[in-house]
């Protein structure tokens, strides 16, 4: 009895021990680390059972133990698209999940002060599956939708931040997000201005954008420049505006390029109705894509009777502002002497 006993007990504990050794391979291929390194990876809709592998294979310690976790949970069969952020720590059934849920991670994209809403687009493309055809085709089409001629009409509606998209993210819902702020920012209140103010609203994003080039996004300066401009605009002058000028020069070289460092005589000639060197009135389209700062700033501008200013080259980014010809031909030619003692052409 004792011997049959013992017997039994070698038995439960081998049953045991060989029960736990397997238990723990399920637990570990399953629930233990996989991650080697930490990283993002790129999913598309084209993609397949075998990219996927070759594309974690990287940041994972056992790719084997990965596949057989994916296929006994049909990742060949389900899988959604999208950029997925592989974490230290993370086991094989959390990462195959997060593809099937498509649990992805957004990537942050830096809206800044393109003069083309094409040149906007060839940089957010970098962090989406779209390539720039495509983003450009589908936006020119909401933009004949709305009435305009292409995408560049569009511009108005986009503001200088920092955005969050998903890399799976199209034309039409990046630009749902963007229409939605735009909307948003025109309050009641800031209606009221815009009608107290008597310009169309592309006449002040028009001049929004020229305030915003000639401050350099700087606040401090920009209600002073927004009433400047104001002034001028009424009686009739010219606007006379360089970042206007560098503008019209890049356009008419399709953008390519790096824009003008440097403004002389023979680019205010530069035929175009953006250029207010050449064309008397405000542009009839804003240079480039502006920050809500500004347009406040041409619904806010300041009263004062300054119709000319020049850069301070002894205050970096600052500008020297006057209502007498006089004293702004003194400043000008302070400011050209600068640009030649620093050999800027």
């Amino acid at each position: 009895m004792k011997k049959s006993l013992g017997i039994i007990s070698v038995l439960l504990f081998l049953i045991f021990a060989i029960g736990s050794f397997f238990g723990y391979k399920y637990y570990k291929k399953f629930y233990g680390n996989n991650v080697e390194k930490e990283g993002y990876i790129l999913i598309p809709h084209s993609a397949n059972y075998n990219s996927i592998l070759d594309s974690i294979a990287p940041y994972i310690k056992n790719k084997e133990n990965f596949a057989e976790v994916a296929k006994s949970k049909n990742l060949q069969k389900f899988f959604n698209a999208g950029r997925y952020r592989i974490k230290s720590g993370t086991n094989n059934s959390d990462l195959v999940n997060m593809i099937k849920a498509g649990n992805q991670t957004e990537n942050t994209f830096r809206i800044g002060d393109f003069f083309s809403v094409y040149q906007m687009i060839g940089k957010v493309v970098k962090k989406t599956e779209l390539d720039s055809l495509k983003f450009a085709t589908d936006l020119n089409k909401i933009a004949t939708e709305k009435g305009f001629n292409n995408a560049e009409d569009l511009k108005k509606y986009f503001f200088i931040d920092t955005y969050n998209f998903f890399w799976t993210v199209t034309p039409r819902d990046f630009f749902k997000k963007f229409e939605a702020e735009y909307n948003s920012f025109w309050t009641a209140e800031r209606k009221a201005k815009e009608q107290q103010l008597g310009l169309s609203r592309d006449q002040i994003y028009a001049l929004a954008s020229l305030v915003y080039k000639e401050t350099g996004g700087k606040q401090d300066e920009m209600e002073t420049v927004a009433g400047l401009y104001l002034n001028r605009y009424r009686k009739g002058m010219k606007l006379q505006s360089d970042p206007t000028v560098i503008y019209a020069v890049s356009k008419a070289n399709n953008f390519q390029g790096e824009p003008l460092r440097r403004v002389f005589f023979k680019h205010l000639r530069e035929p175009s109705p953006y250029n207010t060197y050449f064309s008397a009135g405000i542009p009839p389209g804003p240079i480039c894509v502006v920050d809500k700062n500004s347009v406040d700033a041409v619904l806010n501008a300041q009263k004062s009777d300054y119709i000319y200013m020049c850069a301070d080259p002894k205050r970096f980014g600052f500008h020297k502002f006057t209502a007498s010809a006089a004293e702004h031909a003194v400043n000008a030619k302070e400011y050209q002497q600068w640009l030649n003692s620093k050999n800027i052409k």
